[in-house]
C-alpha cells in the first residue's frame, strides 16, 4: 500500500502560505446551540477577518446559499455546496499535505465524533466522509489513514516534529488497540512525523478530551507558545505547569531546545455546568495577519501585546468569540488550511 511518506508528503507549519481557508457555515442541523442567530454573526465575523488576508472557501447547504451571503458577505468568499454537518472542520476536514515539488494531498482520518458514542456518531455520518468530499472536489489525492484522530490533536512545525497529548490520542475510545509507539509510527507513514513531542493533558471539560490546540503551537521552527496559569486555586493550573515542563525539557526532530513562551490563561468561565475552554492558542494564522479570540477578560490585553510581539509584520485582529465558545470550540476549531504547494528551496 502506497502511504503519503513514499512519495515524501508531509504537514506543513501552519504559517505556510495558504491557497485557502475552509469553513462550514453553521447551518442548524445540530441542536447544541442556544442561539443560532448569535452564532452565526460571531462566525461570519471570523470569516470577514480571515477573507482580509486570504479567500475563504466556505460549505453552505444549497438551500442556505442566500442565507449565508447575508451573514458573510461575498468578498473573497468562494461558497461550496457539499454534504456536512457541523462547523468544526479543523477536525473533520483533511490535513492537507505536500511533497516539496508543488504537489498536495490530504489525508481522511477516521472520525468518531471525539470519542463519543455511537448515537452521537450518527448525527455526523457526513463529517465522517467530510476530508474525502472536500478532496475529491479539488480532485486531489487522499489517502485515509486507520487511525481515529481530529484536526485539533496535532501541530506540526513543517520540519518533522508534532505537538499533541496523550489524553487525546491515546483515549480509550479513539484507539484502544493502538499503543504510543504505533500512532507515533502511523503519524510518521502520513505526516513524514519524525518527533512526536507529547504533553500529558488536556483542559478541565474540554470536550475534545485534550486538542493540542488549546494549549501549544508552534509558532515558528523550535519556538512554541503555551498556555500558562500561576493561580494555585485555578484546576487548570497544575497541567498547565505540567504541560510547560514537557515543553522546556524536550527536542524538535532537529535536536533544537524549544524556546517556550507563555501566554496567560484566561479566567475561569462556565457554561451549562462545564468549564469553558477559553484559550489564546486557539487562533488562526492566515496569509499575513494573525486572527485571534478574545473573551473580554482582563488577561486580552496582555495576550495580544504577547501575539503582536511574536508576529510584528502581521497585523493582529482580536475577535471576542464567546458565542463560538459556547457551541464547543475556537477560532481554530472552525477553520482548515489549505496550504500552496510551493516548491521547497
Amino acid at each position: 500500500m502506497q502511504l503519503p511518506i513514499h512519495h515524501n508528503f508531509y504537514m506543513p507549519a501552519e504559517w505556510q502560505p495558504h491557497r485557502c481557508c475552509w469553513m462550514g457555515f453553521p447551518s442548524g442541523a445540530l441542536d447544541w446551540l442556544e442561539n443560532l442567530d448569535a452564532f452565526r454573526r460571531n462566525f461570519a465575523q471570523v470569516v470577514q477577518a480571515i477573507a482580509q488576508f486570504e479567500p475563504v472557501s466556505l460549505l453552505v447547504k444549497p438551500e442556505q446559499l442566500t442565507l449565508a451571503k447575508r451573514y458573510c458577505g461575498t468578498q473573497d468568499i468562494e461558497f461550496i455546496c457539499l454534504p456536512y454537518d457541523d462547523v468544526w472542520l479543523r477536525d473533520t476536514g483533511p490535513t492537507f499535505v505536500i511533497d516539496g515539488k508543488q504537489k498536495l494531498a490530504g489525508v481522511n482520518w477516521r472520525f468518531n465524533a471525539w470519542a463519543e458514542n455511537q448515537e452521537d456518531i450518527k448525527d455526523y455520518q457526513q463529517d465522517v466522509q467530510l476530508a474525502t468530499t472536500i478532496l475529491a472536489q479539488r480532485h486531489l489525492p487522499c489517502y485515509s489513514a486507520p487511525l481515529v484522530l481530529e484536526g485539533g490533536a496535532i501541530y506540526a512545525d513543517g520540519e518533522g516534529a508534532l505537538l499533541a497529548t496523550e489524553q487525546c490520542l491515546l483515549h480509550p475510545d479513539r484507539n484502544p488497540q493502538l499503543s504510543r509507539c504505533k500512532i507515533e509510527a502511523y503519524l510518521h507513514n502520513y505526516l513524514n512525523i519524525s518527533k512526536v513531542i507529547w504533553l500529558t493533558q488536556g483542559l478541565q471539560d474540554d470536550e475534545t478530551t485534550g486538542h493540542i490546540d488549546n494549549l501549544a503551537t508552534f509558532v515558528r521552527p523550535g519556538v512554541v507558545l503555551a498556555l500558562s496559569s500561576n493561580d494555585p486555586n485555578d484546576s487548570n493550573t497544575l497541567i498547565l505547569q505540567e504541560n510547560l515542563r514537557q515543553l522546556r525539557t524536550a527536542t524538535d526532530a532537529k535536536g533544537r531546545k524549544l524556546e517556550v513562551i507563555e501566554i496567560p490563561q484566561p479566567t475561569r468561565r462556565d457554561y451549562r455546568g462545564l468549564r469553558m475552554t477559553l484559550s489564546y492558542i486557539n487562533f488562526y494564522p492566515a496569509n499575513g495577519g494573525i486572527v485571534m479570540p478574545i473573551f473580554d477578560d482582563p488577561a486580552d490585553a496582555a495576550a495580544v501585546s504577547i501575539m503582536r510581539d511574536l508576529f510584528p509584520q502581521h497585523p493582529i485582529i482580536p475577535l471576542n468569540i464567546l458565542e463560538i465558545l459556547r457551541g464547543g470550540g475556537g477560532i481554530h476549531c472552525i477553520t482548515q488550511q489549505e496550504p500552496i504547494p510551493k516548491r521547497s528551496n
